[in-house]
């Protein structure tokens, strides 16, 4: 189980990484491209914090497992929306 501090300072970092990949979403968007580099980065970030996500999860309590299920929802769905940019 991770401590509350802990677990805060997680879904902050969560929060931070899905503000920054949502804003390369949306500049890619807008220049088509011109940037992949960051917008790479951007998911692999989201990437990195899904995985940390699946390893606290294992050891989270059920209150812990909640919130970590929606903040993994929140990520998948970011996820999917760049994958799909990716593919047009």
């Amino acid at each position: 189980m991770a401590t509350r501090d802990a677990m805060e300072k997680f879904l902050n970092e969560c929060e931070q990484t899905i503000e920054y990949a949502r804003g390369q979403l949306q500049e890619s968007a807008k220049q088509e491209f011109y940037g992949m580099e960051e917008y790479s980065r951007a998911q692999q970030a989201l990437e990195e914090k899904y995985n940390e996500l699946m390893a606290l999860y294992r050891s989270a309590n059920a209150e812990q497992r909640e919130r970590l299920h929606r903040m993994r929802l929140k990520i998948h769905s970011l996820q999917n929306e760049m994958t799909l940019l990716d593919l047009h």
